[in-house]
């Protein structure tokens, strides 16, 4: 009898794909079997690259002499700890009567890559038939329609070379640059910190091109000079029949101005001293007489007369906010570290953890859109959500008003967007499993629902006045929004829902605009008219001063991994490696919870903020003096471009490696001819000022 067989990820997925299949045979020992099918898994990977001792024992010891070690043909190994499930596999994919083998690893290059060990270790005949099963979640009809689409494994060949190179990457520079930048310069690390224990100097592709983003805000934040600036804002009043108050607006040296490009400003708004400021209060007031000690003017202590505003400009127009794109995973990651303060990688989990109980879709994608395909069915999605407590009913409001029939022609549909998956949205299944997970993944996967609902309803509409008044000379500006109505806020919830405002006067967010809800104050605004003239109720002085740039927090710090693009001064290499980033959604967690485990970085688990170590530091001032390109966006993010082209058939394997033993070969050779100790110590100790 023909068999076919379904090799897996984990043991889990196994059992939603006997699920899936109705095989109701009893579990073996590492697999499940019935008549004509049998199912079995791995446990992640059960194959890893061999170190170089295996090529030669005499290369357990590190020496300088053999670097760069840069092996003809790759020896791999089994796991240890996973040696029985992997010769149950074995025997399993080699057994006669398996004649079809459907791999059903997680559908992405990883994934990919520890069924190809697998076959590559287990030798496999090429005379079984293999499929690859792609698949976007675990629910019944996604896993059947998976098996039922699945493509010849050979398909994915491209995506298979481009596994395969990452690996050699990340071990070639890994294996190369860790030993000779230890052998160079690990004694001046372990002397300098008179550490009795010794340690290799870790470095990597990734890594450390990480490691050198949050050094270096660090180091933008030590050496920012605060700049005092001092702004002039006015009150002036309004009233009608039913509202007595004011408003404020902040003095710009705008063309026509007295200060018009005057070297006395900060920027167009501030002034760099405050008798500058004091000297145009007094200025825009010489008629009148009562000014305050500390050079402000109010009209209650100045005169019986009124000193006048007129409104040059006002603007009056409605504006639509449209629901954001849907997740991808390091968006998700962002927002759960800011309002939940839990890492990257704890999210990745718990991500995880709802896929695999069928609530959502595939955690580890880039995309923020939808397939055309997945359009056609998001019935089913959102019909599901009506089992969802308090979701139920905006998913019963979105099918009633036939709101998603439009989606495929929306912004959140774009075929040309998705590479492998496409992205993160509730599957509208495996309700009940929520009962079974943590109180945070419940808040996860809450956050999940609102962002995919919300693409339903329409966009917000808010009411934004811009008012210019004149005093003089001098223009003075506000800007007012209201939120007339609430679209999509109405799932997602109004982030301005808290403020409640009647001023301009912003301290350092020079530039954001006064969200007010006050419908009387607002009404009066909404009257007023170019041409009027408005009392001025005081003249005062705000002072304010410039900030350093913030800290990376966990879920920022990933983004700048995904958009590594906008570190790149180059124009043409950014627009070259637009959508690459470092690492790739599925790794990013991982590499920052690394740099952590080994106190290159440091992670306040409370806030999530991420700050560089004195052993961080040290690294990387070895680094930039030896491989300083290891540092770089460019040089990461270019890489993974070329994994890119791989996978997508632009260059081949060979063409690949060729450049990266080029590149690994060259700067192991340079520092082999490096003489630059003394110099690190002094910037050794210059780093560890800081720390002290």
């Amino acid at each position: 009898m023909s068999v076919s067989l379904y090799i897996t990820e984990k043991p889990s997925v196994a059992l939603e794909f006997a699920k899936a299949l109705k095989i109701r045979a009893k579990r073996q020992d590492g697999y499940i079997e019935s008549d004509d099918t049998i199912i079995t898994w791995c446990v992640g990977h059960l194959i890893t690259m061999s170190y170089p001792e295996a090529y030669d024992p005499a290369l357990k010891k590190w020496s300088m002499e053999p670097l760069p070690f840069l092996p003809k043909e790759f020896l791999y190994e089994i796991i240890p700890s996973v040696k029985k499930q992997f010769q149950i596999v074995k025997n399993l994919l080699n057994r006669k009567d398996v004649t079809t083998i459907y791999v059903c690893t997680d559908s992405g290059r990883e994934g990919e890559y520890i069924y190809r060990l697998v076959d590559q270790e287990a030798k496999v005949p090429d005379t079984k038939i293999k499929k690859r099963v792609w698949i976007d979640s675990q629910t019944e009809e996604e896993i059947l329609r998976g098996i039922r689409e699945a493509k010849p494994l050979s398909a994915y060949d491209n995506l298979s070379d481009a596994a395969y190179l990452r690996a050699k990457e990340d071990y070639l520079m890994g294996i190369n640059f860790s030993r000779i930048l230890t052998l160079k310069y690990g004694n001046s690390i372990q002397n300098f910190l008179k550490s009795k224990k010794w340690s290799a100097i870790s470095v990597g592709r990734v890594m450390t091109c990480v490691l050198g983003m949050v050094v270096r805000r660090e180091r933008e934040i030590r050496n920012f000079v605060k700049t005092p600036f001092y702004r002039v804002i006015s009150s002036f009043d309004i009233k009608n029949e039913e509202y007595t108050g004011e408003f404020t607006g902040e003095f710009r040296a705008v063309e026509g101005s007295s200060y018009f490009n005057s070297p006395l400003l900060y920027k167009e708004n501030g002034f760099l001293k405050r008798e500058s400021a004091e000297k145009l209060i007094k200025d825009l007031a010489k008629d009148y007489s009562k000014y305050n000690d500390d050079g402000t003017w109010n009209k209650d202590e100045a005169s019986e007369e009124d000193l006048l505003g007129e409104i040059t400009h006002l603007e009056k127009k409605k504006e639509n906010k449209n629901p954001p794109l849907l997740y991808n995973l390091a968006e998700l990651q962002n927002d759960c570290s800011r309002m939940y303060k839990i890492s990257p990688d704890e999210t990745l989990k718990i991500v995880q953890e709802l896929y695999e109980k069928k609530l959502v879709t595939y955690p580890r994608t880039d995309a923020r859109v939808l397939s055309t395909a997945v359009a056609k069915e998001i019935y089913k999605n959102i019909k599901g959500l009506e089992a969802y407590g308090k979701f139920s009913g905006f998913a019963q409001e979105i099918i009633t008003s036939g709101t998603y029939k439009g989606l495929s022609k929306s912004r959140y549909v774009n075929d040309s967007k998705i590479t492998d998956h496409y992205a993160i949205i509730p599957t509208g299944q495996g309700i009940n499993g929520l009962n079974s997970v943590s109180a945070t993944a419940q808040k996860v996967y809450e956050t999940i629902v609102r962002r995919f609902l919300s693409i339903f309803y329409p966009p917000a509409v808010y009411r934004r006045v811009n008012i210019t008044v004149k005093i003089g000379l001098e223009s003075f500006f506000s800007t007012f929004r209201v939120l007339e109505e609430e679209g999509y806020f109405k799932v997602a919830g109004n982030p301005s829902a808290a403020k409640d405002k009647r001023t301009a006067d912003k301290s350092n967010q020079e530039d954001e605009e006064e969200e007010n809800q006050d419908k009387n104050f607002i009404k009066t605004i909404m009257s007023l008219k170019k041409g009027s003239k408005l009392p001025v109720n005081s003249l005062y002085i705000k002072e304010g001063e410039t900030s350093p740039p913030k800290r990376y927090s966990s879920g920022t710090l990933i983004l700048a991994m995904e958009n590594a693009g906008q570190l790149i001064e180059d124009e043409e290499l950014r627009a070259q490696i637009k959508g690459s980033g470092i690492g790739t959604s599925a790794t990013r967690a991982e590499i920052l919870n690394k740099l952590v485990k080994i106190s290159y970085l440091e992670l306040n688990k409370k806030t999530q903020i991420i700050t560089p170590s004195l052993l961080g530091e040290l690294v990387y001032e070895v680094v930039n003096a030896s491989i300083r390109s290891l540092l770089n966006a460019e040089l990461t993010a270019s890489w993974e471009k070329g994994l890119t082209y791989v996978a997508e058939g632009k260059i081949t394997k060979e063409e690949y490696m060729e450049k990266l033993e080029g590149f690994v070969a060259r700067m192991v050779n340079g520092v082999k001819g490096l003489n630059n100790q003394l110099l690190l110590t002094r910037n050794f100790n210059e780093v560890a000022s800081f720390y002290k």
